[in-house]
């Protein structure tokens, strides 16, 4: 038996108020994972975007520098 078949065995005993929360979990999960995995793109294109300044004076910058502000 595989082990989707003994999860699908388990949760077709429970009641069904409980069903549902184990499928909000299941979507949790599957939300999270997606998210984390999103996570990795973006921390590559942040680190490749500042690539080379990490010897730069943070003093070297200022307003000017902005190309958009938010109030």
């Amino acid at each position: 038996m595989t082990l989707v078949q003994k999860i699908f065995q388990k949760v077709q005993k429970l009641p069904e108020s409980v069903q549902a929360e184990v499928l909000d979990f299941i979507e949790f999960i599957d939300r999270k994972k997606t998210r984390s995995s999103n996570d990795g793109v973006e921390n590559f294109s942040l680190s490749s975007a500042m690539r080379g300044t990490e010897d730069e004076p943070l003093s070297a910058y200022d307003q000017s520098d902005l190309k958009e502000k938010f109030s």
